[in-house]
């Protein structure tokens, strides 16, 4: 079975840091593009950043540029979302997903939600001002 579940969500003051994992697991994901994405109520899914299967190669939404770096590790099968400088309009549900249907060992990536095969649960994030 195809599980992506993420961690480490949670409430911090602005300014503040947070670390998101998403452990993948059931399919080796770790020949595909991989990204992050939120959604805040009543808002539209908003990407976030996206990143290679090397590695490599990452882009970002230019709200959380400089202040957000993605990450994967694929002899653990995981990808990071590291969050700092968190600002209130950062709260939002934070999902992962994975993108198969480029294939694999791509160089390149999209920000697109619609092009993301495999989605995780989401975890929430909040933040205080």
């Amino acid at each position: 079975q195809v599980q992506l579940v993420e961690s480490g969500g949670g409430l911090v003051q602005a300014g503040g840091s947070l670390r998101l994992s998403c452990a993948h697991s059931g399919r080796t994901f770790d020949r595909y593009a991989m990204g992050w994405f939120r959604q805040a109520p009543e808002k539209e899914r908003e990407f976030i950043a996206a990143i290679t299967w090397s590695g490599f190669s990452t882009r970002y939404a230019d709200s959380v540029k400089g202040r957000f770096t993605i990450s994967r590790d694929n002899v653990k099968n995981t990808l990071f979302l590291q969050m700092n400088s968190l600002k209130p309009e950062d709260t939002a549900v934070y999902y992962c997903a994975a993108d198969v249907d480029r294939g694999r060992y791509s160089t390149s990536t999209t920000t697109s939600s619609t092009e993301y095969e495999y989605w995780g649960q989401g975890t929430q994030v909040t933040v205080s001002s």
